[in-house]
């Protein structure tokens, strides 16, 4: 492990850091340090390292999904380097992941963009109470579950007026009441939602 801290963090001879992050993950599944067989910790490496190195801004390209999908491969390319020493094999398949995750990541951005003019739209038929809708959905994209207290600290409507607020986007299907109860109502953004499964 000490070997492997201090080649991650090995400025002095260049290596590709996507390459470099590649190499990490392999290495770091191979040692695995833990008494689990889950590699959740590995995954996450990928992504803190690539901020690390200001390959990304933000952790936002994850690939555990890609991983997942693709769960027999994955640990194919891993034995293949084990055995057979076939880094190349190994590494092209983790571009592939990484080419599949971002390509996937700005698709669904590009559907949130598309959600939030439908969304906008929706709101434009609730005249003087649009721009309290709008903090709303404003928040809703942020957390997509929500319930009257939260609509209230957003709005700072009374309680009685957040929940017309709350029964007029129940109308327009922007949220839907999760919990079948009377009181503690949660209401979800599921449009939102949808775009993450």
């Amino acid at each position: 492990m000490g070997d492997l801290e201090k080649f991650a963090h090995n400025d002095e001879n260049y290596f590709p850091g996507l390459l470099k992050i590649a190499l990490i993950h392999y290495q770091f599944e191979t040692i695995h340090p833990f008494l689990d067989g889950n590699g959740r910790v590995g995954r996450l490496m990928i992504t803190l390292y690539l901020v690390e190195k200001g390959i990304l801004k933000k952790p936002i390209l994850y690939l555990s999904d890609f991983f997942e999908r693709n769960r027999t491969l994955y640990y194919d390319n891993l034995t293949r380097v084990r055995e057979k020493n076939d880094l190349i094999q190994w590494f092209k398949f983790f571009l592939v992941g990484i080419i599949e995750t971002a390509k996937s990541g700005i698709d669904t951005f590009d559907n949130i963009l598309k959600l939030q003019q439908e969304t906008d739209n929706k709101l434009q038929s609730l005249g003087h109470r649009y721009n309290n809708a709008q903090l709303i959905i404003n928040s809703l994209f942020q957390h997509p579950i929500i319930d009257a207290q939260r609509v209230k600290d957003v709005t700072q409507l009374s309680m009685p007026s957040v929940y017309k607020m709350i029964k007029e986007m129940e109308k327009l299907e922007i949220i839907k009441e999760i919990t079948g109860g009377k009181r503690e109502k949660l209401y979800v953004f599921g449009e939102y939602t949808k775009l993450f499964r």
